[in-house]
């Protein structure tokens, strides 16, 4: 494990990856906690406020100057959120769900797991090297 490594990185992307996973950890909560509550609407947008975060500074992150393939994430989670939004707010639970959990996998889960390949930050963090 280097932790070094994280906080040698520039601000934005610690901020990124911190937002990501936190967002990850609520999530996780926000899945398996009771639906519909006045907690789950308040971390809700705290969630939402993470997700918004992760995307705008990964907008910064880039390899050599310009944008990677990667980058497709950062519009589609923007339409994720506004879309599970939406959705809440017009009773829409089933389009809701569908939403968050896309976001989940799609936004969080699979750009995440790239992090962890070799050359990337998350990489050395856990494995060291």
């Amino acid at each position: 494990m280097n932790i070094e490594a994280f906080f040698q990185a520039p601000w934005h992307v610690q901020l990124h990856a911190g937002a990501a996973i936190a967002a990850v950890l609520l999530g996780a909560v926000q899945l398996i906690a009771p639906k519909g509550t006045l907690p789950h609407r308040q971390l809700g947008y705290v969630w939402v406020a993470l997700m918004l975060t992760v995307a705008i500074t990964a907008i910064f992150i880039r390899s050599g100057g310009s944008f990677s393939w990667i980058h497709i994430f950062v519009p589609l989670t923007l339409i994720g959120v506004a879309s599970l939004i939406l959705a809440a707010r017009k009773g829409l639970v089933a389009r809701h769900r569908g939403t968050v959990m896309g976001l989940y996998i799609g936004a969080l889960m699979i750009p995440g797991a790239f992090s962890f390949l070799p050359g990337r930050l998350m990489h050395t963090v856990v494995t060291g090297g």
